[in-house]
């Protein structure tokens, strides 16, 4: 029987199923009496929701945080967002450390699961420097925040309080707050956006990223060479962020932004395009923007992040590879290429699997939330604006997650643990084991297209 559950346990197997009872865990966290405020009662399908929304971190909630939990509720909330944002091996892997054990061999692979690692060497050291860097930018970030927010706050307390919950939720862009109207109050205050956008780029640019750079100015070697993978995800990721910025500058300039000043304009685009990859935070009511900007921002949400990141959706490199194949072909070339490496006719194939089944789960999600809320009771945008924030784990919200049925909210669940673990590792989790054939059939070429 052991032996049986051995072989049925994967590591990517175990991975969905350490995210799904964290979830769980948490869920009776907040669900408890304690984690509720005074007179309000918070049933488990909404405990389990906003702990879905918070180990993923995602964002969406069907309650609102600042008037529903008290400080142990926030309390629990924070740990399942910090420990969704930097993953569960993560955290456990710390753990074990500290107690003085060795890691083994299946750790190692668990590990390799989680953070989307394609090798084993390095990865515990990987895991003490994602730790490391993710603390140390938390704690810079809470103190900038903590100290800017005297202004605002009567008192420390508070204001250092607000600044920490803040940089937690940037960086690991959960999309979460505790003043109950995210960052709307600041629309006009350039330096906390200017601090939010750094911690969203710093969280969803990708934990490898992060370490190479802090390798390259540790190093006292100026022939120090980024990776591959660096130079995409980068590169992918700002090319992405500066095409919103000019898309929603360009689309609003006549509708919401009319009669703003140039740099509220600016600062407006700069923002939603950085929160729309993965943050979930907001400086306005993005349900006001024009339907045009509203499908843009679905589609920066749906490429999300960096992969080994916070973030979710289909990721930086799954787009680019997908880019540079179709580039590649239109050119006639049969092989891929990038800053003078080829890119591995593996990694090029999981691109078009990873995009393919998104964009199939994304429409199925549309069509059974539409389905579950029949139909006509929601415009249809509100509907794919929400799919693609739970899918993409970004958090940004038209304001009908509260309203939705429980199946609806149940397929927003399932979307978000799917985003956090990433694809891979979900259809990894699902496949059977693979079967080698002692045989071949012939091949004959079909017509695509």
């Amino acid at each position: 029987m052991k032996l049986g559950l051995s072989k049925f346990l994967s590591p990517f197997r175990i991975i969905v199923l350490s995210y799904i009872i964290a979830m769980f865990v948490f869920a009776i966290f907040l669900a408890l009496p304690i984690s509720a405020q005074e007179g309000v009662y918070v049933s488990f399908s909404e405990a389990l929701f906003t702990s879905v929304s918070a180990v993923s971190v995602t964002g969406l909630t069907v309650v609102n945080v600042s008037e529903t939990y008290s400080g142990w509720g926030v309390f629990f909330l924070a740990l399942a967002i910090q420990l969704g944002g930097i993953g569960v091996m993560t955290l456990g892997t710390f753990i074990w450390m500290i107690f003085g054990r060795k890691i083994v061999l299946s750790q190692r692979m668990l590990i390799m699961v989680d953070q989307n690692q394609i090798a084993f060497s390095g990865l515990v050291s990987l895991m003490r420097g994602i730790l490391g860097v993710a603390l140390g930018i938390e704690l810079i970030g809470a103190l900038i925040l903590g100290t800017y927010y005297l202004n605002y706050f009567d008192t420390a307390a508070e204001a250092f309080y607000q600044g920490a919950f803040g940089a937690l939720t940037a960086f690991t862009n959960a999309g979460f707050d505790v003043t109950g109207q995210s960052l709307v109050p600041f629309a006009d205050d350039y330096f906390v956006q200017l601090i939010n956008i750094l911690l969203i780029f710093a969280g969803a640019i990708g934990f490898p990223v992060l370490l190479e750079v802090r390798a390259y100015f540790a190093s006292k070697d100026r022939s120090f060479r980024f990776s591959l993978f660096t130079k995409i995800a980068v590169s992918t990721y700002f090319i992405v962020f500066i095409i919103g910025v000019i898309g929603l500058w360009i689309l609003e300039s006549n509708a919401y932004y009319q009669g703003l000043t140039w740099h509220q304009q600016l600062f407006f685009s700069l923002f939603n395009s950085a929160t729309a990859r993965s943050g979930g935070l907001s400086t306005m009511d993005v349900s006001n923007l024009t339907l045009a900007s509203l499908l843009l921002l679905s589609g920066l949400m749906i490429i999300g992040a960096s992969p080994s990141s916070v973030g979710g959706g289909i990721r930086t490199t799954t787009l680019a590879v997908m880019f540079l194949t179709i580039r590649s072909f239109a050119l006639g070339r049969s092989d891929v290429k990038a800053f003078g490496r080829e890119i591995h006719q593996e990694d090029r194939q999981k691109a078009f699997i990873v995009l393919s089944v998104f964009v199939v789960g994304l429409f199925l999600s549309i069509i059974f939330v539409s389905a579950f809320e029949h139909s006509g009771e929601l415009e249809l945008m509100a509907i794919i604006f929400e799919v693609s924030s739970a899918f993409g784990t970004c958090g940004l919200s038209m304001g009908i997650t509260p309203d939705l049925s429980l199946p609806s909210q149940i397929t927003l669940m399932v979307l978000m643990l799917i985003g956090r673990v990433g694809l891979v590792a979900f259809l990894f989790s699902v496949r059977g084991k693979e079967k080698k054939t002692n045989f071949k059939y012939p091949t004959e070429r079909i017509i695509i297209g």
